[in-house]
């Protein structure tokens, strides 16, 4: 009964924070707070019970699966990855040391694990962002996600540290577990699709990578991860993320709940609070620097250093195990980051279009191998977005005899066979850099709707007077997307049931 009433609350506060133009994970927050504060007035506890957290945690888990499923591991092995992480790290820790001593009295162990606590970036709200914009894959997610999971890292290398613990011998197996790919990949053939395949995620998120890697003395979130990460290669691993999906979100709403319940702070609390958030865009501007010292373009170091400002849930993690006494304190400063960065998050790329030409002027005169201007090879078509649609788009242009080039966000989607370059569409530097000269034809083929008019209007702005052609979702697509410049648009429903009938018409004319 408990469970249902608060998941009622969260949602009234979600509907009520989206209606302020701010992400429902932010309702759910103060849904969090409202039930510690009143929930004992009318007969419901102020605290998460067992059941919630252990939701919120399933959650946790399936979250880092997923983010493995779409990662490349070699990304984290990338210099501005390291680099950053472990610089921002060290300078992020100092300061707060030196604050907490100078300022706290705090002694110096626990003014080092404060610190340490404190320079992490959320996780939960930096995926969930980035997913929910679909840049998990572009530059700046692939970098950012790369720094979370370091730090991520660094956190369960904490706690193992201070709480005494250390991974069993039986840890050493966990080596082995690349070997048994071929098995897991054999597992997904057989288990196919809809309940079956959420299964199979769930088992080896929660049972395999959650509880296995706990009983020999590792982290479970790292599991989870780990267990994503050696599925990532599998055609149908994007299959496997969107099907948990809804499982997924559902079980997050616990966590933001569970932080919400986690207590009211009293009048010291608030003040820390206030100050660590009047000090967070200090946070996301040594993100900022530091990409930019690594080669990173102004607009990707601005994306991913935005992404990165909160406070982390780890840092929750770390003091619940180590530091109680500060665990509402961090609670009420956890909280206020994702307040204070949800929303810049959701206005990111406008937020970049306004300062741009102030940020220009710190990007460095060479930039990372990611970063170079696309060659078109003297294309005369050009495919943006090369998923599905893209792809048979490509082909057919292909098969007609024309010379097609194509671009996606996704790096490992750049091919030789076909001419697939890595750009970020989005981007306006890339169009600065694209020669469309030659180009008489464009297909926007990208799955969301503002990558498709982003496109369309720096196209136009650039002088092309070319057929643009867009696929769509939905009827109520195509108004805004012809207003940006586009000449046709389909339904891409509707187009698989013309392909579909021309196949048909095709045999009956050959088999009367």
């Amino acid at each position: 009964m408990f469970e249902v009433l608060i998941l009622s609350f969260a949602f009234i506060f979600g509907i009520i924070a989206r209606q302020f133009s701010l992400p429902p994970l932010v309702g759910f927050l103060v849904a969090g707070f409202a039930l510690n504060a009143f929930g004992p007035s009318v007969g419901l506890p102020s605290e998460a019970g067992p059941l919630l957290e252990h939701l919120a945690h399933l959650g946790v888990l399936l979250l880092l699966f997923t983010i493995g499923l779409k990662l490349n591991i070699r990304s984290l092995a990338e210099p501005v990855v390291l680099g950053s992480a472990f610089i921002h790290l060290i300078i992020t820790s100092l300061f707060f040391t030196i604050s907490f001593v100078v300022f706290l009295s705090l002694p110096m162990d626990k003014a080092i694990l404060l610190a340490i606590a404190l320079s992490f970036s959320s996780t939960v709200l930096a995926a969930k962002v980035l997913e929910a914009k679909r840049e998990l894959r572009a530059l700046h997610g692939r970098i950012a996600i790369g720094i979370l999971i370091i730090q991520d890292l660094v956190a369960i290398a904490v706690l193992s540290f201070y709480s005494g613990q250390s991974p069993s011998p039986w840890a050493l197996l966990v080596f082995l577990l690349p070997l048994f790919r071929p098995l897991l990949y054999w597992f997904m053939s057989v288990a196919q699709h809809d309940e079956l395949l959420v299964l199979f995620g769930a088992v080896l998120a929660i049972a395999v990578g959650g509880m296995g890697f706990e009983a020999v003395g590792l982290s479970s979130e790292v599991g989870a991860l780990v267990m994503g990460l050696l599925l990532a290669k599998h055609p149908r691993a994007q299959e496997l993320s969107k099907a948990l999906w809804g499982v997924k979100e559902i079980l997050l709403i616990s966590f933001f709940l569970q932080i919400g319940m986690a207590g009211l702070p009293d009048t010291d609390a608030l003040i820390f609070a206030g100050v660590l958030a009047i000090v967070l865009p200090l946070k996301g501007l040594l993100f900022f620097a530091l990409l930019i010292a690594f080669r990173i373009r102004a607009r990707n170091a601005f994306l991913g250093g935005l992404s990165l400002t909160a406070y982390s849930e780890f840092g929750l993690i770390v003091a619940s195990g180590i530091l109680e006494e500060w665990l509402v304190p961090l609670a009420i400063a956890v909280a206020l980051s994702f307040v204070i960065a949800a929303p810049l998050n959701r206005l990111a790329h406008g937020l970049f279009d306004r300062w741009e030409n102030k940020l220009l002027r710190f990007e460095r005169n060479t930039y990372h191998p990611d970063e170079q201007p696309v060659n078109l090879g003297g294309a005369t078509v050009l495919v943006l977005g090369m998923g599905r649609t893209g792809s048979a788009a490509y082909d057919f242009f292909k098969e007609k005899g024309l010379s097609v080039a194509g671009v996606d966000s996704d790096p490992t989607k750049a091919e030789n066979e076909r001419h697939v370059s890595y750009g970020d569409i989005e981007d306006v530097g890339f169009w600065h850099q694209l020669d469309i000269a030659g180009l008489k034809a464009i297909t926007l083929a990208t799955p969301d709707l503002e990558s498709k008019l982003i496109a369309a209007r720096e196209l136009r702005k650039a002088g092309f007077t070319g057929q643009l052609f867009a696929g769509i979702n939905f009827q109520d697509e195509a108004a805004p997307l012809h207003e940006a410049g586009v000449n046709q648009t389909y339904l891409l429903m509707t187009g698989a049931g013309i392909g579909i009938a021309e196949k048909a018409w095709e045999s009956l004319q050959s088999n009367p």
